[in-house]
């Protein structure tokens, strides 16, 4: 049976976490990772964003249909994602004027 909320150490490590994970972006953005950096940045703020909604917005603790919702949100952000990535990508291939 899971709890009805998280617990305040639970929350400092997820803070904790979240902070840690602070450094890592300040740390990567000081580095030339060339094409990866926006995979890098991308990932570290995917992790970030899982964390705030699944302990501070409480949706871990949620019924099921609240998971299903959120994961539905972060499917349609990913989908939006891409779209504009490709978009962003294809450009080029026409000349200009």
């Amino acid at each position: 049976m899971k709890p009805d909320a998280p617990t305040f150490r639970i929350l400092a490590k997820v803070w904790g976490t979240l902070m840690l994970l602070l450094v890592v972006t300040i740390l990567a953005a000081q580095f030339n990772l060339g094409r990866a950096s926006l995979a890098v940045a991308l990932a570290i703020a995917v992790a970030k964003a899982v964390l705030i909604v699944l302990f501070f917005m409480q949706a871990r603790y949620g019924s099921r249909e609240v998971l299903v919702f959120a994961g539905a949100a972060y499917l349609w952000l990913a989908i939006m994602l891409v779209g504009t990535l490709f978009d962003y990508a294809t450009r080029n291939w026409l000349p200009g004027p």
